[in-house]
């Protein structure tokens, strides 16, 4: 596996963990996230680019919350950072009936006196550590570290504090009916594709990913959510299974790089469980491999289809920002519009 990009110093502010910011590049942020919370939430050992942007919180800001009528309590642009006080913050607490529930993937209520979890600690199978350093745990709760939410408990999410998915970006080039690479008429740049499912609970296109099972290696999880999702592995055959298996090891094996690992700004995200993620890019060169991949929607994907890369796709999340990442690995078309220059 590659990865590009240097990692990220990682230091303890008060209650805050920091990220120093890329050195090269200028990053841009919004002026309602202050210094703290944006180099947080800057990915750490991923594929650098003078274009890569820092992560705001804003998805996890909006109401109602997925699959439900539940309303967040507003946070005003300049309170959303936790080191901003506020005295009168007022959150909703929400944890859906499904979590609460008790399905064997997810964590019992922090109130459970059978329940002692190893925060910002490998526990056990369970994975508690954060892709980009330590959280801050009170009463009990770690806390979101990319700032208020407007929602306290878990929400739709099984852990308390990061919960990990793998989310894998398959690639190829647009080509003609001649097998000739297509080039976008205004950049002349080459045109990328990649493998999107519709996902069924929102409607909106995203990457084929799925959450990391406890102890499974996120190698296993990017290969098996493909299967599921863009091939429907789950309904074939054993004899079909099989055959999927062989071309997925083939794909899965060659040169890849990784994306970007870290914080998402999730809508199902809340004061005290976030989506964190590691995103890796399998390009098919020749398209050779991919051809003999039928994808065909499963699990979780409503659709599934070859979709060209553009700075006009509206993804799930913040995979928009992870597809651009790969466009500038590959010098592939992404925008009519020049970029900034990088400082000499």
């Amino acid at each position: 596996m590659l990865v590009f990009g240097p990692a990220r110093a990682v230091a303890v502010l008060s209650v805050t963990v920091v990220l120093s910011p890329p050195a090269r590049c200028g990053l841009s942020r919004l002026p309602h996230i202050s210094n703290s919370a944006a180099h947080w939430l800057h990915p750490a050992n991923m594929f650098d680019s003078c274009n890569a942007k820092s992560f705001y919180h804003s998805k996890a800001l909006t109401s109602p919350y997925p699959r439900s009528r539940v309303e967040r309590a507003h946070v005003p642009a300049d309170k959303v950072d936790w080191l901003t006080e506020w005295k009168d913050y007022r959150p909703v607490e929400y944890t859906a009936v499904s979590i609460l529930s008790g399905p064997q993937w997810a964590d019992p209520q922090v109130s459970d006196k059978t329940f002692s979890p190893k925060f910002n600690e490998r526990d056990g199978e369970v994975e508690r550590t954060s892709w980009n350093g330590l959280y801050v745990v009170e009463n009990g709760r770690p806390r979101n570290p990319a700032g208020r939410t407007g929602l306290t408990g878990r929400g739709l999410l099984g852990r308390w504090g990061p919960n990990h998915a793998a989310d894998p970006v398959v690639t190829r080039w647009k080509r003609d009916r001649s097998g000739n690479k297509v080039a976008h008429p205004v950049t002349g740049k080459n045109i990328l594709q990649f493998v999107a499912i519709k996902r069924r609970d929102c409607g909106e296109w995203a990457i084929p990913g799925g959450m990391v099972d406890p102890g499974e290696k996120i190698s296993a999880t990017l290969k098996r959510e493909f299967g599921e999702e863009a091939l429907n592995s789950l309904q074939k055959s054993p004899e079909e299974k099989a055959e999927l298996e062989k071309q997925l090891q083939r794909l899965f094996s060659q040169e890849h790089f990784v994306v970007y690992r870290g914080y998402v700004d999730d809508p199902r995200n809340t004061d005290n469980a976030w989506m964190e993620t590691e995103a890796v890019n399998y390009h098919d060169e020749s398209g050779e491999t991919m051809d003999n991949l039928p994808l065909e929607a499963g699990d979780d994907a409503g659709m599934v289809k070859w979709v060209d890369i553009s700075e006009k796709l509206k993804l799930y999340a913040n995979h928009s920002y992870f597809i651009k990442l790969v466009t500038e690995k590959w010098g592939a078309h992404w925008s009519e519009e020049p970029g900034p220059e990088c400082p000499e």
